[in-house]
């Protein structure tokens, strides 16, 4: 997804290969051989949540999410009353560069409050949480979150209406009645960062923190092209019409369940705005210098002395800021030729 990364040595290139490959043949092997997860159960680690809260730890402003080894989980189940059993709930979300995997338990039906004294931390709401995680955390997490939902809300079949089953990993579950087989799924959205010459375009949204702005975004709608959609949600949420888009890259986002943001940056020959109220709290462009500075910002800004907020980014592991940064790059390498 990021560019501007230099290339490592032929060796170690290689070697980087080998453990990518060595990764994803395990996990396919999890996910296919119900055995083989079964057994990985008891060597994995596990990332706890509560009703879809996952289970953090805070250091300054910063979340960390913490996994536990399978003892601690086995201790914890059995101190709680709950057998191991539970321990096939959770779902598979990737493995270590050891290969250890890894597992994401929802661990709902147990008493919260006891759960974080045991474990020296808090069940937090992700999307509360999301904004300043740790950037190795917020994938895994996003990852984890997605699964255990669409597990909790696909329990049963939509053609016959008994229950379904998951594998040991929650690759997929499986009807009951007909054997129908059903495969979790996120669903496609557009995230656009719109330009106009030196200057580029940014909206927030009511919910968003006071002082965040971010790229225009929308999900598609059935028989659209990624194009169409970019075109019309341009449209629709601030009058303009686009005279140019390429792609930029991609990443998956929990929100509001299980999405893949497809990133582009679009040009437009106008920049008269008109808002869309009912999508939109406000959009405005912000110029080259103010966007730069802003992504100097680590952090949530102070207020000014007029109690405003200067202008925020979402941080550097979201497709957004890379939108960002690229366009930034972009003007930049522009105005040096």
């Amino acid at each position: 997804m990021f560019r501007g990364v230099s290339r490592p040595s032929a060796s170690l290139y290689t070697r980087l290969c080998s453990m990518y490959v060595n990764q994803t043949r395990y996990v396919f092997e999890l996910k296919e051989n119900d055995d083989v997860c079964r057994r990985a159960l008891q060597l994995g680690s596990f990332y706890l949540f509560h009703n879809l809260s996952p289970f953090l730890r805070k250091s300054g402003r910063i979340y960390s999410a913490p996994a536990v080894s399978t003892s601690e989980l086995q201790r914890i189940l059995k101190e709680c009353g709950r057998g191991e059993q539970k321990m096939e709930d959770s779902v598979l979300i990737g493995c270590t560069d050891s290969c250890v995997a890894e597992f994401a338990l929802d661990l709902g039906p147990l008493e919260r409050p006891s759960l974080e004294a045991e474990l020296k931390g808090t069940f937090t709401d992700l999307r509360k949480a999301f904004l300043q995680l740790r950037g190795e955390d917020a994938p895994l997490l996003s990852r984890a979150q997605a699964l255990l939902r669409w597990h909790e809300a696909h329990q049963y079949c939509s053609k016959t209406g008994k229950p379904t089953q998951k594998n040991v990993s929650g690759s997929k579950r499986v009807c009951s009645a007909n054997g129908m087989i059903y495969y979790p799924q996120m669903s496609p959205v557009v995230i656009t960062l719109v330009s106009h010459r030196n200057r580029c375009l940014l909206a927030r949204q009511e919910n968003f923190p006071e002082g965040m702005y971010t790229a225009l975004a929308g999900f598609c709608d059935i028989g659209e092209t990624l194009e169409e959609t970019v075109r019309r949600e341009v449209a629709e949420e601030v009058g303009l019409e686009i005279q140019s888009l390429r792609y930029s890259g991609s990443q998956h986002w929990p929100f509001p369940n299980s999405s893949l943001m497809i990133a582009c940056q679009a040009t437009v020959q106008q920049d008269e705005l008109n808002v869309n109220t009912h999508e939109l709290e406000a959009a405005r462009w912000f110029s080259l210098e103010e966007v730069e500075e802003a992504l100097q910002r680590d952090r949530l800004p102070s207020k000014r002395e007029d109690g405003t907020l200067p202008l925020w980014v979402p941080p550097k592991w979201a497709i957004a800021h890379h939108l960002i940064q690229e366009w930034v790059q972009e003007q930049k390498s522009t105005s040096e030729l």
